[in-house]
C-alpha cells in the first residue's frame, strides 16, 4: 500500500500567532498587529493572510486552493470570538481587509472598510447601533472604495456624485448629509458600478471578501505601488501581506471618530503629542485629508479619558519598540481601539534628532544611533535653504509636513508634473489634497503644497518618505485645478507657472523664487561653530560615533587645492583621485596644442617644458592642503582629441579662409593634428597608459612635476604622500614600461634635491583584462584604484553618454536592473570584478592597498558592498565626504551583527 504525501503550506495566522519579528511573512502591519495584540493593547481581533499566498499567487495567476479553507477556518474563530457572522443581517460582523507589506508604501496599496455590510446587513447594522445614520454612512463607503479598489472604477465618479449630493443639500459638508441623502447615494453608487464594471455590487459577504482579497494581491503590481518600489529601492518579489480585521467604527457620531498619532514629531523630531484626530470619521478620512483634523491635543478636550489611554499606550509602545512609532487608532463610542503601529517615517532633521535623544534617553546606544540614520539622509541636511536675509512675500501658511527648501513653478496635476519636469523646469505640485495617484507627480516634483491635510495626511506621509519639501492644509489657499490656479485669502491669484517657494521646516509658502543659502550642517562640516542648534549637535555627535567605529578610509576626488581644503574640512583622509588632465583647461589648453601639433622630439619637448612649472605649482598647493595625507594622482587619461577643436567646425574654418585666399598655417596644422588624431572609439583608443607609451615624455614631465613638488614640500617642512596612479592598463607589461621611466625621473630628482621622497606607484583597475590580471598586475603595482565608472562602462558594453539617454528608461521600466548600474555598483557583474580583483591583488602583495574612486565611492548601497569586499577607501566629491562617512559606519556595523 502506498501514501501520498503533500507538504501543506500556511497561508494564514490568526494575530495571536505572530510578533514584530515576522515582518518577511506577515508584512510590517501584520507582524506589528499581532504584537500589540500579545502586548494587551486593545486591539480589534482578526488574522494576517500571509506574503507566501501574494506570492504563490502571482506566480499561479490564481490564489492557492488551501486558502479559500484557511480564511473560512480563521474567519469562523474571529465569528466565535466577537459572537457575530459576517455579514449577518440582524447583527452583521464587518471586517476591514488591508495591505501590508514588510517595508511601508503608504497608500500605495488598497484597502477596503465594512466588507460584510449589503442591502440586507446595514438595516441590521444601524439597529444594533441605534443609529441608522452611520449605517448608511458605512454602506456608501463600502461601494466607494469596492468600486474603485475592486471593480477599478475610477474613483471621480463616487466623488463627483458625493460633491452632487452635498450640491443639492446646499453644504460643503459630509456630516450634513442625512438618512435619506445617505440611502439616495448608495443607490446612485451602485449604478454607477452597474455602469462601469458591467456588473453588480456583491451582495454576499464572502464574495466581498475574497475579492478585496484578491485585489489587495493584486496591488502589489500596480503601476504606484512598483513606481514606489523602485523610487525606494524596495524589492519586487517580496509580496503583501492581508489584514482582515474585525471593524471598529469611528463614524459612530461625536463620541466616535479616528486618528494618527506618533510618539515624537516625524518633521523635527521632537519629544511631545504629535498627530491628528477626525470626530465623526473612518481612519481613511484622516490620511486622505478631506476635512481638515483637530490636533491630538484637542482631543483631550473632547474626550479626556481616550486622550490619556493613548498617551500610555504611545509610550508603551516607544519604550517597546524602543523608536518612535507611527500610531493608527479609532475611537467607538468612547472606546479606544489599536488599529496599526509602525516604527514611523520620518525625516531627515527627525532622524538625527530622535536617534540622538534617543542614546540621551537610554533607549539605544552610540552604535545603534549610527544605524538609525543613513547617507541619504545626510545628504538631504545638507541641501541649501531659505536665505533668511532675503525679502520675501509670505502668502499663506500650512504645516510644515517635510522639511526644505523648494523653489518652482506651479502645476496642478501629476502629467503636468511629469510633462514640465522632463524638459527641465523645475516644479511645485499643488494640489487640495493628493492620492496616491499623484505617486509620479510628486516624484518628479521639487516641494507639495496642498490646502488640506495635517502631518498624517498621504502628501505629508509620502513627501517624508521621499525627502520631498511639503507643506499641508495652507487653508488660505482656494486651490481650483480646472482654471489652473489658486486663490489666496486676502486677495491675489497664482496661475499655473508661475513662481512660488515653500519652506516645508516653517510651513510658510512665498510668491516667486526666494534666494537659498548652505545649510547649517554644511556649515558645520566647514568649520563653523554654532552656539544652541540641536540638529547640528545631533549631526556632530553621531558622526564623531560613526568615525569611531568605520573601517573603510574616506578620500575625496580633488583636482585643485581649493576642493583639496574644502574636502578635508568635511573629514577626508586624502586624495583618492586628482585628475591632471583637468589642470590643463582653460588657458593651458593652447600649450597642450604646442604639445599636440609638434612635428619633432625639440619641438615636444619645449612645449612639456612650458607645461612642467605649471604642473609643479598645481601639485605644491595641493600637496600643501593635504600636507600629511595620501594623494592620489592620476596621469593624463583622456584621448589628447579632447584638447582640441571640433574637427567638423576646424574644417569649416579653414575651408572658409582658403576660400578667401587666407592661410592661417597654425589653425592647418591645428586640422592636420585633429586628423590624425580622430578615433571611431577614442574610449577604446590612444589614452590613459597608451599615451605615456606613445609620448614617453608626456608621463615623465608630470611624474617630474608631482615629484618635485613633493621635493619643495619637504624642503619647507611639509609632509607629503604622493601616489602615482597609471590609468587605463591592462597588462603587468604596460605598467612596468611607464613604471620604469618614472623611478629613472624620481632617482634624479631625489639625487639632484638630496631629499628621500616617500611615493608610491599603482594603477586604476578600470578594464575587465585587468581584473582578470591583477595578481601578475600586482607584482608591479604598490596600489589599486578601482575606476568603477569605466568598469562598468566595459563590463556592460555600454558608452555612457549615450545609453542613459537612449534606452536606460526601458531597461529600468522593464526591471532589467533596478537602478542604473552607473548610480549604485552592479554587485553581480562589476562587483564580482572588483571582488576577484582585489583577492587576486592581495595573493600576490598583501600589503597591496585596495580603494575606489569612481562616482560609487559616494553611494551607501556601493559602500557597503566596498567594505564586505576589504577595500581600505573609498574616493568621492568632496560634498558627499561626510555621506561616506556615516555609509562606511554603517558598513562596519551592519557587516559585524
Amino acid at each position: 500500500m502506498s501514501a501520498s504525501i503533500r507538504l501543506v503550506t500556511t497561508y494564514v495566522y490568526d494575530f495571536a500567532e505572530g510578533n514584530k519579528d515576522l515582518k518577511d511573512l506577515l508584512g510590517g502591519k501584520g507582524a506589528n498587529l499581532a504584537e500589540m495584540t500579545n502586548l494587551g493593547l486593545p486591539v480589534p481581533p482578526g488574522f494576517t493572510i500571509s506574503t507566501e499566498a501574494c506570492k504563490a499567487y502571482l506566480a499561479q495567476g490564481t490564489v492557492p486552493t488551501e486558502l479559500a479553507e484557511e480564511v473560512t477556518e480563521h474567519l469562523g474563530r474571529l465569528e466565535q470570538a466577537m459572537g457575530r457572522r459576517l455579514g449577518d443581517p440582524e447583527d452583521p460582523l464587518l471586517v476591514s481587509v488591508r495591505s501590508g507589506a514588510k517595508f511601508s508604501m503608504p497608500g500605495m496599496m488598497e484597502t477596503v472598510l465594512n466588507i460584510g455590510l449589503n442591502d440586507a446587513s446595514v438595516a441590521g447594522l444601524a439597529a444594533r447601533g441605534g443609529n441608522e445614520r452611520f449605517a448608511w454612512d458605512s454602506y456608501r463607503r463600502l461601494l466607494q472604495m469596492f468600486g474603485a479598489t475592486v471593480l477599478h472604477i475610477d474613483s471621480e465618479h463616487f466623488s463627483d456624485a458625493l460633491d452632487a449630493a452635498k450640491q443639492a443639500k446646499g453644504t460643503a459638508a459630509d456630516l450634513d448629509l442625512d438618512v435619506e441623502d445617505l440611502r439616495a447615494l448608495v443607490g446612485t453608487y451602485k449604478k454607477i458600478i452597474v455602469h462601469h464594471a458591467a456588473r453588480e455590487f456583491p451582495q454576499d459577504p464572502r464574495e466581498q471578501l475574497d475579492l478585496a482579497v484578491k485585489a489587495v494581491f493584486d496591488s502589489w503590481n500596480g503601476e504606484r505601488a512598483v513606481l514606489y518600489r523602485r523610487s525606494e529601492r524596495i524589492p519586487e518579489d517580496l509580496g503583501t501581506a492581508v489584514n482582515v480585521q474585525a471593524m471598529v467604527f469611528g463614524n459612530q457620531g461625536v463620541s466616535s471618530g479616528s486618528g494618527v498619532a506618533f510618539t515624537r514629531d516625524p518633521a523635527s523630531g521632537e519629544s511631545g503629542v504629535y498627530g491628528d484626530y477626525l470626530q465623526n470619521a473612518q481612519g481613511e478620512d484622516v490620511v486622505a485629508g478631506i476635512r481638515n483634523t483637530m490636533s491630538l491635543q484637542e482631543l483631550e478636550g473632547v474626550d479626556k479619558t481616550s486622550y490619556d489611554g493613548l498617551l500610555h499606550i504611545m509610550s508603551a509602545l516607544e519604550d517597546h519598540y524602543a523608536d518612535m512609532c507611527d500610531i493608527e487608532f479609532t475611537i467607538e463610542r468612547g472606546k479606544l481601539w489599536m488599529l496599526q503601529t509602525r516604527v514611523g517615517k520620518r525625516t531627515p532633521e527627525a532622524a538625527f534628532r530622535i536617534a540622538h535623544h534617543m542614546v540621551d534617553d537610554g533607549l539605544i546606544d552610540d552604535n545603534e544611533a549610527v544605524l538609525r540614520v543613513t547617507g541619504g539622509q545626510l545628504a538631504q541636511l545638507m541641501f541649501p535653504r531659505f536665505d533668511e536675509a532675503a525679502e520675501r512675500r509670505l502668502i499663506a501658511r500650512g504645516m510644515n509636513a517635510s522639511p526644505g527648501a523648494a523653489v518652482g513653478k506651479v502645476v496642478f496635476d501629476s502629467d503636468t508634473a511629469v510633462e514640465w519636469s522632463d524638459r527641465g523646469e523645475e516644479v511645485i505640485l499643488v494640489r487640495k489634497e493628493t492620492n496616491p495617484d499623484d505617486l509620479r507627480g510628486m516624484m518628479v516634483s521639487r516641494g507639495v503644497l496642498t490646502s488640506r491635510g495635517g502631518k498624517t495626511s498621504h502628501a505629508a506621509v509620502v513627501a517624508r518618505g521621499m525627502g520631498r519639501t511639503c507643506v499641508c492644509g495652507a487653508d488660505d489657499l482656494d486651490v481650483d485645478v480646472k482654471t489652473r490656479q489658486f486663490r489666496i485669502r486676502g486677495g491675489g491669484v497664482v496661475h499655473e507657472g508661475d513662481l512660488i517657494s515653500i519652506d516645508g521646516s516653517t510651513g510658510e509658502v512665498f510668491d516667486g523664487a526666494v534666494p537659498v543659502a548652505d545649510s547649517h550642517v554644511v556649515r558645520y562640516f566647514e568649520g563653523e561653530a554654532f552656539a544652541d542648534d540641536d540638529l547640528v549637535d545631533s549631526v556632530a555627535a553621531i558622526m564623531g560615533r560613526a568615525d569611531g567605529v568605520r573601517r573603510l578610509q574616506v578620500r575625496a576626488n580633488a583636482d585643485n587645492p581649493e576642493d583639496a581644503a574644502r574636502a578635508r574640512r568635511f573629514g577626508a583622509q586624502g586624495i583618492g583621485l586628482c585628475r591632471t588632465e583637468h589642470m590643463f583647461l582653460g588657458d593651458r589648453r593652447e600649450l597642450v596644442e604646442h604639445l599636440i601639433v609638434a612635428e619633432d622630439e625639440p619641438a615636444q619637448a619645449k612645449a612639456l617644458d612650458a607645461l612642467l612649472p605649471l604642473q609643479r605649482q598645481d601639485f605644491v598647493e595641493i600637496l600643501e592642503a593635504m600636507d600629511g595625507l595620501p594623494v592620489t594622482i592620476r596621469l593624463i587619461d583622456p584621448p589628447l582629441h579632447e584638447f582640441l577643436p571640433d574637427m567638423t567646425e576646424l574644417s569649416v574654418k579653414v575651408a572658409i579662409e582658403d576660400a578667401h585666399g587666407k592661410h592661417d598655417m597654425r589653425q592647418i596644422r591645428l586640422l592636420d593634428a585633429v586628423k590624425r588624431l580622430h578615433e571611431m572609439n577614442p574610449m577604446l583608443g590612444l589614452r590613459g597608459v597608451r599615451l605615456g607609451i606613445v609620448i614617453p615624455g608626456l608621463f615623465e614631465m608630470q611624474a617630474r612635476a608631482i615629484l618635485e613638488a613633493a621635493a619643495r614640500r619637504l624642503r619647507a617642512g611639509g609632509d607629503p604622500h604622493p601616489e602615482i596612479m597609471i590609468p587605463l592598463v591592462a597588462s603587468i607589461r604596460e605598467l612596468n614600461v611607464v613604471k620604469e621611466h618614472i623611478i629613472e625621473v624620481a632617482k634624479k630628482i631625489q639625487e639632484r634635491e638630496g631629499v628621500e621622497i616617500p611615493f608610491k606607484i599603482g594603477t586604476m583597475i578600470e578594464l575587465p583584462r585587468a581584473a582578470m590580471t591583477a595578481g601578475q598586475i600586482a607584482e608591479a603595482a604598490e596600489f589599486f584604484s578601482f575606476g568603477t565608472n569605466d568598469l562598468t562602462q566595459m563590463t556592460w558594453g555600454f558608452s555612457r553618454d549615450d545609453v542613459e539617454a537612449s534606452f536606460f528608461s526601458e531597461y529600468l521600466d522593464a526591471g532589467i536592473f533596478p537602478v542604473s548600474p552607473f548610480e549604485s555598483l552592479d554587485t553581480e557583474g562589476v562587483g564580482a570584478l572588483v571582488r576577484k580583483a582585489s583577492e587576486d591583488g592581495r595573493a600576490t602583495r598583501p600589503e597591496l592597498h585596495l580603494g575606489v574612486c569612481g562616482e560609487h565611492g559616494g553611494d551607501p548601497d556601493s559602500i557597503h558592498f566596498f567594505n564586505a569586499v576589504g577595500l581600505d577607501y573609498v574616493s568621492c566629491s568632496p560634498f558627499r565626504v561626510p555621506v561616506a562617512r556615516l555609509e562606511a559606519a554603517r558598513a562596519t556595523l551592519e557587516q559585524s551583527s
